[in-house]
């Protein structure tokens, strides 16, 4: 197995072992990227998968607070829609959560 390089420790918040996230399954969705991408740096996955981490924390966050707004302490799919519809950092995702099974999209 590969060991982690320099900036992995700086990274991951200081963890040498095991990331959240895995690096080949980052790897891979990299190389299907485009028919360009020939070879990926040791740590260019180790990057991707930080980003996905505080993307995915973010949107948990914007999640849970529409879920508190709600008077629940249970994270729904309609939480996550209501954060994406919300919040204008996820634009990008509006068509995803925007369709027909979604009721509180249409009440917006």
């Amino acid at each position: 197995m590969r060991q982690p390089g320099a900036y992995s420790k700086l990274l991951c918040g200081g963890r040498t072992g095991p990331h959240s996230l895995p690096l080949a399954r980052i790897k891979k969705i990299m190389k299907k990227s485009g028919d360009d991408v020939k070879m990926i740096s040791g740590e260019a996955p180790i990057v991707f998968a930080k980003a996905c981490e505080l993307f995915i924390e973010e949107l948990t966050k914007s999640a849970w607070e529409m879920a508190v707004q709600g008077k629940r302490r249970t994270l729904n799919k309609e939480d996550v829609a209501s954060a994406v519809i919300h919040t204008d950092v996820f634009d990008f995702l509006v068509n995803l959560v925007s369709g027909s099974d979604n009721p509180r999209v249409e009440e917006m």
